[in-house]
């Protein structure tokens, strides 16, 4: 017999143990295999079996969404390279080959651009990030619907370095991995992959945390050490399990990070956000753009200016007025990148915003009256509400721009960490699985079901509303939590009519 079989795995050891004693302390007598069916104490409630049904909880979590989460890690993983992809894709499009003296005026850039594609409107000039870089000017395309065509241009030679079919300023290679990452190129539908991953991670996080934290065999808690790193002396299961553990303490924040991030702009989960932000007035102010002593423009506020969202629907701006509107805003304080769209009809003004997406972060907007060269309105990052400051800053951080390259590695290293934790949860499943010839089985048993009916009233009294609310703000984590139940129901009642 190998020492797999001897080892029995420790919550089944803790579980067995703890409802024993609590079922003595019950009934004042042991229970043993003689008992009748009318001696047969009920189940006795105890505090304890929260940790049972946490147990069951968390492991079903991991067994069932694991592999949304091994995909959503090895996406993201991708998608954190992406920066450098596109240099190394894009190098000829993205960058210039000198750095002069002088940058030409955006007239002359425009020009050059709708000279060598002449097709679509012109939506939206944008700034080069840094000296090394191209101006983009974003075109919109009828026949490329929610796309834009950008063309990039040197801004010190006004030569046309070449143009891709962009979204929402994405290089096609950044779209491709952004699309596998958010829906696995499956449209819609594809979504709900994603959403499952954010749903469950925190789950599994905060569940894996509690059960590692508060293990009856609690003399290694006691410590750091025994909290953060695994015991080099374990064998077998006990040496997987922490390394599954210590692991996950480690990566604890930075995943609860990307579960709540992931879900602000999730389908489902989002819009339950998004209705939340505007209750308790959490979006970003609206821009004003109406041009004073003008009729109400056509296009409204300017929120979705620029990447062909707004702008002239059937002819292009004057290119000499990008001018204007660019040094109306550098004179106003805008510096670093900007967005410059023309407005959408001849009551609205032009908008120039701050697309500085890296730390220090820069949003600042203003409405340009490029006639007079006015600001017409303004709005400031400072002024952004804090859920929505919250909001957009984690989102930037999740993509793993806020912070450049570092952001990039930490990035890279919870998308290992995390492959790395779910992988060692199923070899310790494998490891546990019975191995004696009269009962084989490829993998463990699950923890044992009706913890449920052993929980004090008081936490099913609070516990069912608070998941039924859970439920209700995360959507498919309620539906897919619903489906679990049923499915563990219908599967407990066929095996208790087996053993009848």
């Amino acid at each position: 017999m190998s020492h797999r079989t001897e080892e029995i795995p420790q919550y089944e050891q803790e579980s067995n143990e703890q409802e024993g004693k609590a079922r003595v302390a019950a009934t004042g007598k042991p229970e043993g295999p003689a008992a009748s069916s009318s001696e047969r104490p009920g189940p006795a409630r105890s505090w304890g079996e929260l940790r049972h049904l946490l147990l069951r909880l968390h492991f079903y979590a991991g067994v069932l969404v694991a592999p949304f989460l091994l995909v959503a890690a090895l996406t993201g993983l991708a998608y954190t390279l992406t920066p450098q992809l596109d240099r190394l894709v894009y190098g000829d499009q993205l960058r210039v080959d000198r750095v002069g003296d002088q940058a030409r005026p955006l007239a002359e850039q425009i020009a050059a651009a709708r000279s060598a594609y002449p097709e679509g409107t012109l939506a939206s000039v944008i700034t080069p990030p840094g000296p090394q870089d191209t101006t983009r000017v974003v075109l919109t395309v009828p026949e490329l619907g929610e796309n834009q065509r950008t063309v990039f241009v040197d801004p010190y030679t006004a030569e046309v370095r070449g143009e891709l079919t962009t979204w929402f300023g994405s290089t096609p290679l950044t779209t491709w991995l952004d699309d596998l990452h958010r829906n696995l190129h499956l449209g819609e539908t594809g979504r709900l992959y994603s959403e499952v991953a954010a749903s469950w991670l925190w789950v599994a996080v905060a569940g894996g945390l509690v059960l590692w934290l508060g293990r009856a065999r609690g003399r290694r808690a006691t410590s750091a050490r025994g909290v953060l790193l695994p015991d080099r002396k374990a064998k077998g299961v006990r040496r997987t399990r922490g390394l599954h553990a210590a692991t996950g303490v480690w990566l604890a924040l930075g995943l609860l990070f990307l579960s709540a991030t992931g879900l602000t702009w999730s389908q489902y989960g989002g819009e339950r956000f998004g209705r939340l932000l505007d209750a308790a007035n959490g979006s970003a102010p609206a821009l004003d753009t109406a041009l004073p002593g003008a009729g109400a423009p056509a296009g409204g506020h300017a929120e979705h200016a620029g990447h062909g969202g707004s702008g002239p629907a059937t002819a292009d701006a004057d290119p000499a007025e990008f001018d204007a509107a660019l040094a109306a805003a550098r004179g106003a304080g805008l510096g670093g990148i900007v967005e410059v769209t023309p407005p959408a009809d001849a009551a609205s003004a032009w908008v120039v915003a701050q697309t500085d997406n890296t730390w220090p972060v820069h949003y600042d907007r203003v409405a340009v009256d490029t006639t007079s060269g006015e600001i017409t309105s303004r709005t400031r990052w400072a002024d952004h509400p804090v859920l929505n400051k919250l909001s957009k800053l984690g989102v930037q951080g999740h993509m793993g721009v806020l912070f450049g390259v570092a952001n990039q590695i930490v990035l890279a290293l919870m998308a290992l960490g995390l492959t790395a934790v779910i992988v060692w949860g199923y070899r310790m499943w494998w490891q546990r699985r019975p191995t004696r010839g009269d009962r084989p089985a490829p993998v463990g048993k699950a923890p044992e079901r009706g913890a449920w009916r052993r929980i004090p009233l008081p936490a099913l009294v609070l516990g069912v509303p608070a998941v039924v609310a859970l439920g209700w703000a995360l959507p498919v984590l309620g539906v897919t939590l619903a489906g679990f139940l049923v499915v563990d129901a219908v599967v407990g009642a066929v095996r208790r009519r087996r053993t009848a």
